[in-house]
């Protein structure tokens, strides 16, 4: 593993990164996909990303959070769904959009600059246990943040639909 993403991922870990990078990681994320036209987050530097447009649960207002994901590509390599963690930083509470997801899963997002309907699905058992084990090999950081909270963390698998109208 290359120094650089040892020490992002030590960083990461630590509590005050989570105290912090919830503050201006995600306005970062949303400044620099506006300038770019949706082609870029600033946060892929360090893991795939995308921009989640979901329903808000209370509000029923539309809601953009630029999120990191693990993506989940079909058997032709083709990007075919996406696992969202819901991890807040390793902080007490769920985080909002997931709660958004959960009230209402049919869902948008920005991938690479390619807005994709989707719709979200929480994992529970054993289909939960498998992703779990494929995200600690992807980013083990999460790992750490699991620990730090007595909450499970939500994860959901976002899968392709087909646009409303089609």
């Amino acid at each position: 593993m290359p120094v650089v993403e040892r020490l992002v991922q030590k960083v990461s870990s630590t509590r005050s990164f989570a105290r912090i990078a919830p503050h201006c990681v995600p306005a970062l994320d949303r400044a620099v996909h506006r300038l770019t036209g949706g082609r870029l987050l600033l946060s892929t530097k360090l893991l795939p990303g995308l921009v989640l447009t979901s329903t808000g649960a209370k509000t029923g207002q539309r809601r953009r959070t630029p999120l990191a994901c693990m993506p989940d590509s079909g058997r032709d390599g083709t990007d075919e769904g996406w696992v969202l963690v819901g991890s807040n930083f390793g902080r007490p509470g769920h985080p909002a959009w997931s709660a958004n997801l959960l009230a209402h899963p049919d869902a948008e997002i920005s991938w690479k600059g390619r807005d994709i309907p989707v719709r979200a699905r929480l994992l529970r058992g054993a289909e939960r246990e498998a992703v779990w084990a494929a995200l600690l090999r992807f980013w083990p950081p999460y790992g750490r943040y699991q620990a730090r909270v007595e909450r499970e963390i939500r994860l959901f698998r976002l899968e392709r639909r087909q646009a409303p109208g089609r």
